[in-house]
């Protein structure tokens, strides 16, 4: 899982999805401007995921993308609208995470 204060959506990955055997979602009609400046078509949302960080129980609504980079590297990315909600404190100088 990466976190990402940049991130303006949290993004989960097609083969995350299938494997945890989660139902096929509705699909959305926008695309994804990626860091590395590519542009990825959004699959589908899942709304109302239930994740469970550091024994903290969140509802997260994650947008769903199929990537070859995400696929190898992280399988979720948390960004900004979990990090809010989760009430998250990222202290860069120590590099040290507080929820």
């Amino acid at each position: 899982m990466l976190l990402d204060g940049g991130s303006r959506v949290n993004i989960i990955t097609k083969k995350l999805r299938v494997q945890l055997g989660l139902s096929k979602p509705k699909p959305t009609p926008y695309n994804l401007h990626m860091v590395d400046q590519t542009i990825v078509k959004s699959l589908a949302l899942i709304k109302d995921l239930i994740i469970l960080v550091h024994g903290i129980i969140y509802v997260v609504t994650f947008t769903i993308i199929q990537s070859i980079v995400l696929d190898f590297n992280y399988f979720m990315l948390l960004g900004c609208p979990w990090l809010r909600d989760a009430k998250m404190s990222h202290d860069w100088g120590n590099n040290t995470i507080i929820i």
